[in-house]
């Protein structure tokens, strides 16, 4: 049987980033996206929590930073799944039974 974390331990990746990766270099966002060679704005988005982190993002960080484009990629996948299982309660589908 899993482990089952509480959805409130997952941290959305942007979020984390931004405290833990771009912060102790002293850079903004401008200055980040700038370095990724993206938009302010995505940027913006992405390190503030309200855009999700896509592949070709996480390889930018990776390349870097040196922090692993998988790893970033877990992070929002779980961030993702434990947001869904908060909704989980919305969907209308039922248990399927093996027919013997």
């Amino acid at each position: 049987m899993a482990i089952k974390m509480h959805p409130s331990l997952y941290v959305h990746p942007g979020q984390w980033l931004k405290r833990d990766i771009v912060a102790p270099y002293g850079m903004t966002v401008t200055d980040v996206a700038a370095h990724l060679g993206v938009s302010r704005q995505n940027m913006s988005m992405l390190l503030n929590g309200h855009a999700a982190l896509s592949a070709m993002m996480a390889l930018r960080f990776e390349m870097a930073f040196g922090i692993s484009a998988d790893t970033l990629l877990r992070m929002q996948a779980g961030y993702d799944l434990a947001q869904a299982r908060t909704r989980g309660g919305e969907l209308a589908v039922e248990r399927l039974t093996k027919v013997v």
